[in-house]
């Protein structure tokens, strides 16, 4: 199943170029790079130079889902488990 801005909350986001837009860390904002790790708190986004695992409490995410489509959402919309999200698709 493709990546949609309407399901995007139900798959798996490790491989997807996110930016960050905002953040309480300030130190956060304008990172952009490859997701390449998730937890049930944190997004580990690699720049090409070193990982940074960053919190998704907080943050404000702009996910590129295709060349023309991209995502904003919360860091709080995503909080959870990864499996557990992609179980919720089941329901």
């Amino acid at each position: 199943m493709k990546h949609t801005p309407k399901n995007i909350f139900y798959h798996e986001l490790i491989g997807l170029q996110v930016k960050v837009l905002d953040h309480i860390s300030k130190t956060y904002v304008g990172l952009e790079g490859r997701i390449i790790d998730e937890t049930r708190n944190t997004l580990v986004i690699f720049n090409g130079v070193k990982p940074k695992r960053i919190l998704k409490k907080g943050g404000k995410f702009l996910f590129k889902l295709s060349d023309r489509v991209y995502v904003v959402i919360k860091g709080e919309e995503i909080l959870g488990r990864p499996e557990d999200r992609i179980k919720l698709k089941l329901r």
